[in-house]
């Protein structure tokens, strides 16, 4: 099917104007009231709009000059002829999306042949052959009066916003047909009696979800509004763990039929499954049909923003709001900050800070409302230096205190994450389970309840310092995860424990325990993304954006299809991803510790990090690799900058004179076999299904190899730099190894790096700048 770039479009409400689009003057001449009331929510429509509304600028920015050179009248001419050319090829698109979708077929067609007119008529006001104009002093007259052509570029604005509107309906019933797909397939899990009937439901049901996780992967990429983004990725990771949940606990069930324990485990599954299905039909369609009008709860990260923003803005308005509403706000604040004083978890010296700088917010409030109100009734219109001065002693405060509540959470966290990462719980639930030990796994089951609550309100701290909505709410979805995946594992142990022999309850028991230590494990992460906003660190990590999607741009669209893989094999990426994330995460966290950012180590070695992070989101279904193809080449594009890493860490080390050089020295020696078998795998052609899930397999855990040694290489590169800066006598007096020339092994690589460079940011962009509105997939 023809689509759009990005393939997300907006939401189903459509997309408006932003408030200051480019180009003021067009604002001003156009009135930016095409279609009021809408708002662009994907990046994919922001996209398609902004060449036209950038050329669209340039004629109405024109000069208001009765006379022009021809040079000028040219080059207007080329600007009209532009426009017409391109919205000539959206409305190829746009008519051959209305004959594969008869239902929107006639609004289409009206909305393409009006933004055909409306191009024709651009292009015609701005043709200079139609003017006559005297020769002899090099001047014309025309395009005086722009009435014409404002008139012709509101409704081409107009109906080009009308078609990404209609086309972004379809995308959205793309999605909700699938997810219908789904639930009609779940139902029929739900009542199958035989494991012949459940295995055959259960493929197809795997094949719907691995088509809907594609769907909803590139709706999230696509969306702008970052709330919406972690909404639909905590909605989608629920789904990813629950396939495997849902196929060992449904398998149990039909093993065991009799078992409650078993119904129980297995109807929560599907429960929960039916919850994230919904949820991300009411983000994608930007509506509510449980019902749930009310806000989320508050946050003190949220609570404290809002109550300095209204501080801050005394300096502006005296009379912004009243001091009943200032005080409720900090009361609310601080009756938040109860959830800490009232913690077991929190430690006495941060429980007392908190309640001091508690007292003293209210202290400092009061004295800003004396200041406040004097300012008032002595009639100023500004701010005073009293006013000032209580604003600003305001504020400290109340940052003070979000940094003894964020040093209280993550220290709160940092201390149940490391003290329950032995997992000896869920291990000692397994052994008594299958010893049918009924006395010692209630035991350890009531161990479990207590650090699933432990673990709950970990998350709810977190919550109150995440620094940003997005991180909000992924606390939330932790909090749910613990909430949720605790009773599933007692239920699962306790099928077990009746059927102590049973493969399949004992693998049951497996999936959902393996569930919860890759919360536990999440949460590690989280905290670190939470400490990097709060210290204003980079939060999130950047995808490798070096390739263009050659599933979309390429002439042989047949050779990059994408290939479908069924649930196991789905399953088994999306672990190999999880344990990805986790090294792109240790290496990550080395980088950190290096003092120059810009050491061409740690700059090649954050490019392989990054070009590893996409091939995680690839496992799940998101980022920029669509296809099994896009992978491999990314794969190459990874080992490229491998070689090129590897000889700067050789050059490096040909300087030292240190006994840690041995060591260094044979960790590299490591690498350079490990990324001349990523270049011949990711190369090698694979025909059919299981050679192509097996290069997959194969081009992820070499990835993974890789960053494994190369986490094992940098903190002795750091330590071998830092003695260099300290003065210590390890690196030789001649040229700085920077400078060095490349190893051998980069002249092996010679032809892989020549082609890595192909594919640098700049490419990209020229790539993406050459891009017509609108696309055939």
């Amino acid at each position: 099917m023809a689509a759009f770039p990005g393939r997300g479009a907006s939401s189903s409400s459509g997309v408006s104007w932003p408030r200051s689009p480019p180009g003021s003057s067009l604002s001003a001449a156009l009135g930016w009231d095409v279609l009021p009331g809408l708002q662009i929510r994907s990046r994919s429509v922001e996209q398609t709009l902004v060449p036209l509304v950038a050329q669209i600028t340039t004629l109405i920015n024109h000069k208001d000059k009765p006379k022009r050179s021809d040079k000028t009248l040219k080059a207007i001419q080329q600007v009209g002829q532009a426009v017409n050319l391109a919205v000539g090829r959206f409305v190829m698109v746009g008519e051959a999306i209305a004959r594969e979708n008869q239902e929107l077929k006639g609004e289409m067609n009206i909305a393409c042949t009006e933004a055909k007119q409306a191009g024709e008529t651009i292009a015609q006001l701005t043709d200079v052959a139609i003017f006559d104009h005297p020769e002899s002093d090099g001047q014309i007259t025309i395009f005086t009066d722009k009435t014409e052509v404002v008139k012709a570029a509101r409704l081409l604005l107009s109906s080009v916003t009308k078609v990404l509107v209609l086309a972004d309906r379809i995308v959205i019933k793309q999605i909700i047909t699938s997810r219908n797909k789904v639930l009609v397939t779940m139902e029929q899990l739900e009542k199958v009696s035989s494991f012949q009937e459940f295995v055959q439901i259960f493929s197809q049901f795997g094949n719907e979800m691995v088509e809907f996780a594609h769907l909803t992967g590139d709706r999230q990429n696509d969306l702008k509004d970052e709330k919406k983004k972690a909404k639909m990725a905590a909605a989608r990771a629920i789904l990813e763990k629950c396939t495997m949940m849902l196929l060992t606990a449904s398998k149990t069930c039909l093993r065991h039929p009799d078992c409650e324990s078993a119904r129980v485990n297995k109807g929560a599954v599907f429960h929960r499954m039916r919850l994230a299905l919904e949820q991300v039909i009411e983000i994608v369609t930007d509506s509510r049909f449980s019902g749930e009008n009310e806000p989320g709860p508050v946050s003190i990260y949220t609570g404290v923003k809002e109550f300095k923003n209204k501080v801050e803005g005394l300096r502006d308005n005296l009379y912004l709001l009243t001091k009943e509403n200032l005080r409720a706000m900090l009361r609310v604040v601080l009756e938040h900050t109860e959830d800490f004083t009232d913690s077991a978890y929190t430690s006495h010296e941060n429980r007392e800070r908190i309640l001091e700088l508690s007292k003293q917010a209210k202290m400092e409030l009061e004295q800003l409302v004396s200041a406040w109100m004097y300012a008032q009734n002595q009639k100023k219109k500004n701010v005073t230096e009293d006013l000032e001065i209580a604003i600003l002693k305001m504020c400290q405060c109340m940052n003070e205190l979000q940094r003894e509540l964020h040093s209280a959470a993550t220290s709160v966290a940092a201390d149940l994450i490391n003290y329950h990462s032995d997992h000896l719980v869920l291990k000692a639930l397994k052994i008594c389970g299958a010893e049918g030990n009924i006395d010692a796994v209630a035991e350890h089951s009531s161990k479990l309840s207590e650090q699933k609550e432990q673990l709950i309100e970990m998350c709810h701290l977190l919550r109150h310092v995440s620094g940003t909505e997005p991180l909000e709410i992924t606390c939330l979805h932790a909090e749910n995860t613990f909430h949720v995946t605790g009773p599933q594992i007692i239920s699962a142990a306790e099928t077990l424990t009746l059927h102590p022999s049973s493969k399949i309850a004992k693998e049951n028991l497996d999936v959902f325990c393996e569930a919860w230590e890759s919360q536990l494990s999440d949460m590690s992460l989280l905290l670190r993304e939470i400490s990097d906003v709060f210290e204003r660190r980079r939060g999130e990590k950047r995808a490798y954006l070096s390739l263009p999607r050659p599933g979309k741009h390429n002439a042989n669209l047949k050779a990059l299809k994408p290939v479908r893989l069924d649930s196991e094999e789905q399953a088994k990426l999306g672990k190999l991803g999880l344990e990805l994330h986790k090294l792109t995460s240790r290496v990550d966290s080395e980088f950190e510790k290096w003092d120059d950012p810009d050491n061409e180590i740690a700059r090649l070695g954050h490019s392989l990090s990054s070009i590893a992070y996409s091939m995680y989101l690839f496992t799940r279904g998101e980022g920029l690799l669509k296809t099994t193809q896009d992978l491999f080449e990314q794969a190459e594009a990874f080992a490229a900058e491998g070689l090129k890493l590897t000889s700067a860490l050789l050059a490096f080390s040909n300087q030292l004179e240190d006994d840690d050089k041995p060591l260094l020295l044979q960790e590299i020696d490591k690498m350079v076999p490990a990324y001349q078998q990523l270049q011949v795998t990711a190369k090698t052609p694979a025909q059919g299904k299981t050679a192509t899930f097996t290069k997959v397999d194969a081009c992820i855990q070499k990835a993974k190899y890789i960053l494994d040694v190369l986490a094992q290489v940098l903190p002795l590169s750091c330590k071998l730099l830092r003695k260099h800066k300290a003065g210590n006598r390890h690196l030789r007096a001649h040229r700085p190894w920077r400078e060095n020339g490349l190893h051998a092994v980069a002249k092996e690589g010679s032809g892989l790096t020549g082609r890595s460079d192909s594919f640098g940011i700049k490419s990209l962009e020229q790539h993406v700048a050459s891009l017509t509105f609108l696309e055939n997939k």
